[in-house]
């Protein structure tokens, strides 16, 4: 299936320092990036925090950056003003192609993302056939893949080890070397200090990106006080045959208990077993 991404949007990172900017700037490293796969990179700020998470790919010597298109502006003003003296163009060409996500099915021209999921960029003059603009069916079965994402409302509050980006080095690499953030990140990663983790929930109430999630029940959490703070936060949510679905970090010990949205009385979220 072929539908097409209206949400996101695409940078174009060239330039002879284009390969080595990037790697000074993101969590994994470019240099094992080829031209069949995409990669998941974080960028980080000083404190380890994410403030945008890329899909990157390597096509016609070129780096592009996809992502949700609510950070535009934030990242390619932050991403030039890093550029200084080096060799790197950095363009928006998000209306110069079509972004197609591809569901259970795959091109020679096509990027990988993992087992189900693929990404196309065509020129955004070129017809495509059969193309879909249901997003909805594309947002779940990231949903189903536990992808996760940054938009403006959780930029900038997340570390790599809530979005599971660290297991089986999936977004950060720890050998790569120096990028804004690697301290902490790897600090946390060498020390096994990440107490939140990314889970799936699915609840029959409204559910927004960047709500709290609590647990009003657990005793772990009243000795912490986190039933008067959220233990969690809502990352991505899609409402699918009426039902909420969202991705969402909580305290991995508080992961079998009873946990609520926005408030210790809030509708529950119930957790389902699809990582």
């Amino acid at each position: 299936m072929k539908i097409i991404l209206k949400n996101r949007s695409l940078l174009k990172v060239s330039g002879k320092d284009s390969d080595e900017f990037i790697q000074n700037q993101f969590t994994n490293d470019i240099r094992k990036l080829n031209h069949t796969k995409v990669q998941i990179n974080a960028y980080c700020q000083h404190q380890g925090k994410i403030i945008a998470l890329f899909w990157v790919i390597r096509m016609d010597e070129a780096l592009f950056l996809s992502f949700p298109a609510d950070l535009l502006e934030k990242i390619e003003a932050r991403l030039k003003m890093f550029v200084i003296m080096s060799d790197v163009i950095i363009e928006d060409v998000t209306n110069v192609y079509k972004q197609i996500g591809l569901i259970n099915e795959s091109t020679t021209e096509s990027f990988r993302i993992n087992d189900s999921l693929g990404l196309l960029i065509e020129d955004s003059k070129t017809k495509v056939e059969g193309l879909s603009e249901n997003e909805l069916i594309w947002n779940k079965t990231c949903f189903d893949s536990c992808l996760p994402e940054i938009y403006n409302q959780t930029s900038e509050k997340l570390v790599p080890q809530m979005l599971n980006l660290d297991i089986d080095e999936a977004g950060v690499n720890f050998s790569k070397g120096c990028y804004p953030g690697q301290e902490v990140v790897a600090r946390l990663h060498y020390l096994g200090s990440a107490k939140r983790r990314l889970f799936s929930f699915i609840s029959d109430h409204e559910v927004s990106i960047g709500d709290s999630i609590y647990c009003a029940t657990s005793e772990a959490a009243l000795a912490r006080g986190s039933r008067y703070k959220g233990t969690g936060m809502v990352v991505t949510r899609v409402k699918y045959d009426s039902l909420f679905y969202c991705l969402a970090t909580l305290d991995e010990e508080l992961k079998d208990e009873q946990i609520t949205l926005n408030n210790n009385h809030g509708p529950i979220l119930k957790r389902i077993n699809n990582e």
